[in-house]
């Protein structure tokens, strides 16, 4: 029986991965990351089942080989902290490229409409049998413009419950679908016209700190700005300064560029160091959640389900469909790579 090391390990996880591994595989749970001091645990494991706040850097990937590991199952679908040219040839890394792209963009939209009407104050105020309502004043989203930057299965998702609330949807993406009906327009006109922005693009290096000083000034007055993507493609400094200029006017995260040391844990007896978030989280116009965007059950039967189909295909030699790997990723479409025409990147 295959051996499975499986880090960052919570209650929710171990639900649908215990139904569907049971007699299976033998799983290790640990509550820990996994980093550099962590890999070490790995020797005399086959997989590693890691998730978007674990190292799998270069040092790690080599601990990990050298450990016996052979696959490494991402339970997501982001893997930029995965050094996937470390990983090649060592070690077969696959992920979940799709496990609810509802539960995202209703998660997205779920901070827009809480932070418009001030659910979150609203809910503080009336908890103290404060029953005031001056200074909870929303605006109707019927006809304002939100500007969606990402339009793959969740930006898509967001579009049409932006649609069925009369918005105006206009959207950016590096490769626009031409079988959907979506308005597309350049990166500074989405910036300049909308009331509203959402971000559902992948973090790379293009994309880091794409909502940085110069792009914020770029935005009307008074923009919200709503992240469940990644943390990184806001410059958070820059956001937190913005919005004590009244620039932009709500924000609402799922993410955090420096999450991976505190999300996902419990703080609430430590004093935070991060200054930066700290001060995000004081301001009555910023809702932060803690990376829970993907947390709904139906998308955790999906990553387990997903999961376990990715293990087993890499035992069985099939085709490795969730692959990813640096060197396809660079041959896109092209028919002569080694994954289009093997299955496998290596």
């Amino acid at each position: 029986m295959k051996k499975i090391a499986f880090f960052d390990a919570k209650p929710y996880d171990k639900v649908w991965f215990d139904k569907l591994f049971k007699n299976k595989y033998d799983i290790s749970y640990y509550e820990y990351k996994l980093n550099l001091e962590t890999a070490q645990l790995t020797k005399g494991f086959d997989v590693v089942v890691a998730f978007v706040n674990d190292d799998l850097s270069e040092k790690v990937i080599s601990v990990l080989s050298n450990n016996g590991v052979e696959f490494i199952a991402m339970r997501c679908a982001g893997y930029n902290n995965v050094d996937v040219k470390a990983a090649y040839k060592k070690i077969h890394v696959a992920r979940v490229p799709g496990y609810s792209p509802y539960a995202v963009a209703e998660h997205a939209f779920a901070l827009l409409l809480s932070l418009n009407r001030k659910i979150h104050r609203a809910y503080a105020r009336t908890r103290d049998h404060n029953f005031s309502i001056s200074g909870l004043t929303g605006f109707d989203l019927k006809g304002k413009t939100v500007g969606v930057i990402g339009t793959g299965k969740i930006g898509q998702v967001f579009i049409d419950i932006a649609k069925g609330f009369n918005m105006n949807v206009i959207a950016y993406d590096l490769f626009p679908l031409k079988d959907r009906n979506i308005n597309y327009v350049t990166l500074d006109e989405l910036f300049s016209k909308s009331d509203v922005i959402s971000l559902h693009c992948p973090l790379t290096e293009d994309t880091y700190h794409l909502i940085d000083k110069t792009n914020i000034e770029k935005m009307k007055n008074g923009v919200v700005l709503i992240n469940t993507s990644r943390g990184a493609l806001i410059d958070s400094e820059a956001l937190l300064n913005s919005l004590k200029e009244g620039k932009v006017k709500a924000a609402g995260l799922d993410v955090y560029e420096e999450e991976s040391e505190f999300f996902f844990e419990d703080f609430s007896n430590v004093i935070m160091k991060d200054e930066v978030l700290s001060a995000l989280l004081a301001l009555p116009n910023v809702i932060i959640t803690s990376h829970q965007a993907f947390l709904t059950d139906e998308a955790l039967e999906n990553i387990a389900t997903t999961t376990l189909e990715n293990i087993e295909d890499f035992y069985a030699d099939k085709p490795l469909k969730n692959e990813i790997c640096y060197r396809c990723e660079k041959a896109g479409a092209n028919p002569n790579c080694y994954k289009n025409m093997n299955g496998r990147c290596f």
